[in-house]
């Protein structure tokens, strides 16, 4: 699960970040957006999420009104005209897990957006823009040095760049941003997501005992071809199950537990106990249902799906074990 609003709010104060957060109905596209926060005199930004042929990923943060044209971007990074397109919504969820419409530099926080690239309008630089912060009900307004301050504090080098700029590519001129493309490929996460079914899915209409016999029946073919020994298939040392972790129970209960604690420490303050008096009990109790019911759902799915694809290599590791 990736860092909530709240745990990125808290972090940002942490590090003795400036900003003003403003509350707003959800919205999806930068018009929406710009009729709730458009007035405050502060810069609206349009971020982008893509990817290159290579499957490698990049972030690209402007502001609303520069034009990013893909194919001079491709070309500037070495990929050729058509090397850039938008990612899919799969990567969205999976490497920077934001929902749509969330697409910031905040995102690069969690550890599966450590390999996609960042390239900052140089235009960010002069005056203080307006993101979300890992989530479309919320604005927040931050000045270029404080967000450097963040990526710096998550071992980014900020880098700005004329999006703009017309720059001839050729055998003499060699692509001027190449060094900002990716070195790495990001993985998809292991861990099925909510929706999607997991392999072993389709097979549940077969029968238990011809499941157990089919399994039994590759281990067999495998093993014709190994030398004889004390009978026990072994993992080799590098193997580690993707998943682990993922199920534990402990880990689970905390990542309940930090939310829950996060919002709480948001919402309670002496002004909030004035306002409310006796029923800041029950106002504080929708707001936790309110902004927790989904992530806990997504929480809840993806420790189902990794128990029972745990669940399922174990049976398959007992069938090695004593056939």
């Amino acid at each position: 699960m990736g860092f909530s609003k709240e745990l990125l709010l808290a972090r940002l104060q942490e590090l003795g970040i400036h900003f003003v957060s403003y509350e707003h109905p959800v919205v999806l596209t930068l018009e929406a957006q710009a009729k709730y926060v458009g007035h405050l005199g502060s810069a609206l930004s349009k971020n982008l999420f893509l990817k290159d042929k290579k499957h490698r990923l990049y972030v690209v943060s402007a502001l609303a009104d520069t034009k990013v044209d893909l194919k001079v971007l491709s070309q500037r990074l070495g990929l050729g005209k058509g090397g850039l397109r938008m990612a899919p919504e799969e990567s969205l969820q999976e490497v920077l897990q934001v929902p749509l419409g969330c697409v910031t530099p905040f995102a690069l926080i969690n550890e599966s957006a450590r390999s996609v690239a960042l390239l900052l309008d140089q235009g960010l630089k002069a005056q203080k823009c307006l993101f979300h912060p890992l989530s479309n009900d919320m604005t927040i307004s931050l000045s270029a040095n404080d967000l450097d301050k963040f990526l710096i504090s998550i071992g980014r080098s900020p880098s700005y760049v004329d999006l703009e700029a017309i720059v001839p590519v050729g055998k003499d001129q060699p692509p001027d941003l190449a060094t900002l493309v990716p070195t790495e490929i990001v993985k998809s996460l292991d861990v099925p997501q909510q929706g999607t079914p997991i392999q072993i899915a389709a097979e549940n209409h077969m029968p238990r005992e011809k499941k157990l016999m089919e399994l039994q029946g590759t281990e067999k073919i495998s093993n014709k071809s190994k030398p004889a020994g004390d009978g026990v298939t072994k993992k080799p040392s590098g193997d580690k199950n993707p998943s682990t972790g993922v199920a534990d129970v402990q880990k689970f209960v905390n990542e309940i537990m930090d939310k829950t604690s996060a919002i709480l420490q948001a919402e309670v303050s002496e002004a909030s106990i004035q306002k409310h008096g006796k029923q800041l009990g029950n106002v504080l109790s929708d707001t936790i249902r309110k902004r927790l019911t989904l992530d806990l759902e997504n929480l809840v799915m993806t420790f189902k799906n990794t128990a029972y694809t745990e669940g399922f290599q174990s049976k398959i590791g007992s069938l090695s074990l004593h056939k």
